[in-house]
């Protein structure tokens, strides 16, 4: 068992260290931090906003992936016009795996109907990172043995966390559009425009292929109940050669207090709660259980999210804001 581990772990880096990756986090609470992975949500509702979501994924296995997220943005006025400017950052651990992300982002605000459309940017840089100190070459060698397929020596391999293959940073951008509206909500975003690709050594490369993200939801508030409103939202992300779509139903009272199911077709289903702690501070909780056999390895997958926001081009306004994208 110890040896087929090893076997399985090998696998993983040749593949992935052999061509491209996709590499964007899964995001329970999407509908909460659009700003992650579409940067036309920058400053809707004409909110100054600051964000945080930290996701520990497949609990209890060894090594379990760890995401963190962190955003800010503010809105502005430049000749009655509306603008929005802002920043992201990542830090995603997988396995060995590391991927640290900061961008900038602008996004253009305008007018359409009810609602606010928004076309924006996401400018910035990626280092990925692969931990070859953790592993113990000489000691995966004897395990396998003189038949096996791997060599100690194995050049494709990085050696050393203090040489060039352990470690690369390359420029990455990102698009998107997003629409707004007092009952629904709406965009589409493409990561990794460029192609980031990032050079290990001279035989060990990964390169980011673009995922596409679509997204939108609507509020039906409920003519019998008017202190409950009903939140369903989708989110469907693709690379092109895979595709997962989630689907969430949200219930929310009195707008401070939601509860929620969520199902994801790669195999999963979740629990989401909400809160408004006071006037603008939100903290929200994701429990992601597999529908599949992982289910007998991991103790689930946790999501915690906290954000504040306040108005600052209306500061004469006293009622709490809502958005229609936060909960």
């Amino acid at each position: 068992m110890k040896q087929a581990r090893w076997i399985a772990l090998i696998i993983l880096l040749i593949v992935v260290a052999s061509s491209q990756a996709q590499t964007d986090p899964q995001l329970g609470q999407y509908m909460h931090l659009q700003q992650a992975y579409n940067p036309a949500a920058a400053g809707d509702g004409d909110l100054m906003r600051v964000a945080g979501m930290h996701r520990m994924q497949f609990t209890g296995i060894s090594n379990f992936p760890m995401t963190t997220y962190f955003t800010f943005c503010s809105p502005f006025v430049i000749n009655n016009t509306k603008h929005a400017a802002g920043v992201r950052f990542l830090n995603d651990m997988y396995g060995l795996f590391s991927n640290q992300a900061f961008h900038i982002q602008y996004a253009y605000r305008h007018k359409i109907g009810n609602g606010y459309l928004s076309a924006g940017i996401d400018l910035g840089f990626v280092n990925m990172s692969f931990k070859s100190d953790s592993i113990n070459l000489g000691q995966i060698a004897a395990e396998v043995g003189e038949g096996g397929f791997f060599s100690e020596n194995d050049p494709a391999i990085p050696k050393g966390s203090g040489e060039k293959g352990s470690n690369g940073m390359t420029f990455d951008m990102g698009l998107g559009l997003y629409y707004s509206a007092p009952t629904w909500w709406a965009g589409i975003s493409y990561s990794h425009l460029t192609r980031p690709k990032v050079e290990w050594s001279d035989l060990s490369e990964i390169t980011l292929v673009g995922t596409l993200y679509m997204a939108g939801g609507y509020n039906w508030k409920l003519k019998y109940a008017p202190q409950w409103v009903l939140k369903p939202s989708i989110m469907v992300m693709t690379d092109f050669v895979n595709w997962d779509v989630n689907l969430t139903m949200l219930a929310e009272w009195k707008e401070r207090v939601r509860f929620g199911l969520g199902y994801r077709i790669a195999g999963s289903v979740n629990v989401l709660l909400g809160v408004d702690i006071v006037s603008g501070l939100q903290l929200g909780y994701t429990f992601e259980l597999p529908a599949n056999k992982l289910i007998r390895a991991t103790y689930g997958s946790h999501e915690i999210y906290l954000a504040y926001g306040f108005n600052i081009l209306k500061p004469k306004r006293t009622n709490k804001y809502k958005s229609v994208r936060y909960l």
